[in-house]
């Protein structure tokens, strides 16, 4: 949006005086309020959280020169095919002295951005392969990173990472001044041409209908009332293990979209992608235990060592999206939604092979019906493939705001599952 577009959005908002002053703080910051500001004005709190960290991120202190920030913004958003974000970003990059000659990919840059290129594709899609090894890597030799240059450059990448799930997850194109753009709409189902040979719109995916709200209620309701279940370590784990199973039986059938040339120049190795952690070597790559590594107690206070303050902003910004609630669910009202939330977290956490050690994994099958996990998978792992019918197939007695903390849920779960892979090869090289 740019300044002809601004009467009409305070207009708009002119009942929501918290949205608007954020939405004239990101027009005054950068001459525009962007389609992802836009959508994530449904919830101001949050909103306010994440422009806080991404200004923090791209402008505040910090060991990177601003073009690289925004260079790897342009890295990470293409292991998804997100041309959004990655016009966005290319002109940022010449906004802040950024050579024209690197967008015309990585040999035209420098060798210690190309070196980013290995930790860029596994956090992308496969982060639980991460090891002190590639840490080491950046950090050795000529063009080598220093070791707060590496956290920036980690946080920079699973910020856009996560970010591309979310705008495939809101279906956001290319705004109006950008090839290919149009004027923003506001769903999915309204700005995606594509359909299914049948045109199915029955709610039913995966050979499972979705079950309604009010059934929904009733299993929360249950959840609730029985309290948290005694089980053994063992149980817990067997518990994880099944769900972790069944989520790798959960395909898309949308087909992974050929990248144009523009897209395509950035990304090298453009085949590797998300395979699910069930399938991994288990000798290798074990489960992740939080018990043993978490955010809280771990990644954190390393974050906030190697890059002040930036541990403080994500934290904040993930206890927004995890707690946030208005206690509605449909047209319903004083509804705690804690159990569906947390279960959509943990969700997230198990496709990366994260396991809670205090959660009971038999919930996720009574909370999350299949055409949801479905939707969830695709938007968290491979969000370049999200269709249109996946997306109106599900969630659909929910108000578009609460599909809207859905995919806040999906970005900053994803997020965290990604920093915590990568911040504990960190911690392993460091020790």
């Amino acid at each position: 949006m740019h300044s002809e577009d601004l009467d009409f959005w305070i207009e708009i908002c002119s009942d929501l005086n918290e949205t608007q002053m954020l939405f004239l703080d990101a027009f005054l910051q950068n001459n525009r309020i962007d389609y992802i500001t836009q959508i994530m004005g449904f919830h101001p709190k949050y909103l306010e959280c994440f422009l806080s960290t991404q200004q923090y991120l791209l402008r505040g202190d910090g060991p990177l020169p601003f073009h690289y920030r925004h260079y790897i913004a342009i890295m990470a958003a293409g292991r998804h095919q997100c041309g959004y974000l990655m016009h966005l970003h290319e002109q940022e990059f010449i906004l802040q002295g950024g050579n024209p000659e690197w967008l015309k990919g990585p040999s035209f840059t420098p060798k210690k951005l190309r070196n980013l290129n290995e930790v860029n594709k596994l956090m992308a899609h496969r982060p639980w392969m991460l090891s002190k090894m590639h840490i080491e890597n950046l950090t050795k030799g000529k063009e080598n990173w220093s070791l707060a240059e590496v956290m920036q450059a980690i946080i920079l990448l699973s910020h856009f990472h996560a970010l591309c799930s979310f705008v495939n997850g809101c279906g956001i194109k290319p705004e109006i001044d950008h090839n290919g753009g149009h004027t923003f709409r506001s769903s999915v189902s309204e700005q995606n041409s594509e359909t299914d040979s049948d045109g199915s719109t029955n709610g039913e995916m995966n050979g499972e209908p979705e079950v309604g709200i009010n059934v929904l209620l009733e299993r929360m309701k249950k959840i609730s009332e029985e309290g948290e279940e005694e089980t053994t370590e063992e149980e817990r784990l067997k518990r994880f293990n099944k769900i972790e199973i069944q989520s790798a039986e959960i395909t898309t059938t949308a087909r992974r979209p050929s990248p144009v040339a523009e897209i395509l120049k950035y990304v090298e190795d453009e085949e590797f992608s998300y395979t699910d952690f069930a399938k991994r070597t288990e000798e290798t790559q074990p489960t992740f235990r939080i018990q043993d590594y978490s955010w809280e107690e771990h990644a954190f206070s390393l974050a906030n060592r190697l890059y002040p303050d930036i541990g403080t902003h994500l934290d904040d910004k993930f206890n927004m999206a995890y707690n946030l609630t208005y206690y509605t669910m449909g047209e319903n009202n004083d509804v705690d939604t804690t159990a569906f939330r947390r279960s959509i977290w943990n969700y997230i956490h198990l496709l990366y092979g994260i396991m809670h050690d205090d959660y009971n994994y038999g919930q996720v099958n009574q909370l999350l019906e299949r055409n949801l996990k479905a939707y969830v998978k695709t938007v968290t792992c491979y969000p370049e493939r999200l269709t249109r019918k996946e997306y109106d197939n599900v969630m659909r007695e929910f108000k578009h705001s609460e599909k809207v903390h859905v995919n806040l849920m999906l970005l900053e779960a994803r997020q965290q599952g990604e920093l915590l892979y990568a911040l504990r090869a960190v911690n392993q090289y460091m020790t």
